[in-house]
């Protein structure tokens, strides 16, 4: 059944592989990006069941814009894929309070703005699907990731909570953990490497960010299978809350629920008792 689909980031990396795959299905896609010549481009140029719109998601004009573009073009807009997202690396103290802002203002106030533009439109229609790009950097920290962590922890105990608000209106929501893909994540134009700054961090920085620039385009992850999956996630009677995409992901997570299990289990002699008033004892 073809949807309109509303897709951030569209010029690059998975947003682009999103939208294409989504045309190449027949469905109807609103391609947006900051440069929408640039996405337009990209795509291949004009084509009957493709709208490309400007959209910077840190502004709620441009997102209030976009959305209405698409009902105008459209009709409805059945699902939104929230893709757009940048990366600020480095240690804590070598990322300015300027950076940390701008990265949860992208990667978490970013999503929000576009949905909140899109979620009056899929009440009326009392049907509609938020996908929200999160990360395995969501569910576990990661050494130098603090900043995108930051962010992406946020995507995930929003996206996780907007579930309730929306789900009596027949609006499912996913939220996507992605391990290693080559998504150009870790391209310039999305990353932000820091400058060594503080002498105890100098080296590890400097390794680091070495390492991980000879990770670009080697990761194990193929983004047109992930793209793929995400529309089979859309195509769903009960789309997935939660999509752990990819094998070092899956691990990962898995990983990391073993863990909290272990120190709520550690915890339990602490502080299971704590809700126990002991004033009269």
């Amino acid at each position: 059944m073809s949807k309109v689909i509303l897709v951030t980031g569209a010029g690059r990396g998975l947003g682009t592989d999103i939208a294409r795959e989504a045309l190449a299905a027949g469905h109807q896609v609103v391609a947006t990006g900051r440069r929408p010549d640039q996405v337009e481009k990209t795509l291949g140029g004009p084509q009957d069941n493709l709208l490309v719109t400007k959209l910077d998601v840190t502004s709620l004009e441009d997102a209030e814009a976009a959305a209405q573009a698409a009902v105008d073009r459209f009709g409805r807009i059945d699902v939104l894929i929230n893709n757009a997202g940048n990366f600020f690396a480095g240690y804590f103290e070598e990322i300015t309070p300027a950076q940390m802002r701008q990265q949860i203002e992208t990667n978490l106030f970013g999503p929000m703005n576009v949905t909140r533009a899109v979620l009056p439109i899929m009440r009326k229609q009392r049907a509609g699907h938020v996908i929200t790009l999160s990360s395995s950097a969501g569910i576990t920290g990661q050494e130098f990731c603090v900043a995108y962590a930051a962010s992406k922890f946020g995507v995930e105990g929003w996206m996780e909570s907007l579930h309730y608000d929306v789900e009596p209106y027949n609006i499912h929501t996913t939220v996507v953990e992605p391990g290693f893909f080559r998504t150009e994540l870790l391209v310039d134009a999305s990353t932000t490497w820091p400058e060594p700054t503080i002498d105890d961090y100098a080296e590890r920085t400097t390794a680091t960010i070495t390492a991980w620039k000879s990770m670009n385009g080697q990761q194990s992850g193929d983004p047109a299978k992930l793209a793929r999956a995400l529309l089979s996630i859309t195509a769903q009677d009960k789309p997935l809350q939660r999509f752990v995409a990819g094998a070092d992901a899956i691990q990962g997570v898995t990983a990391k629920a073993r863990e909290l299990l272990a120190q709520a289990e550690a915890s339990r002699e602490l502080g299971g008792d704590l809700a126990h008033d002991d004033t009269n004892t």
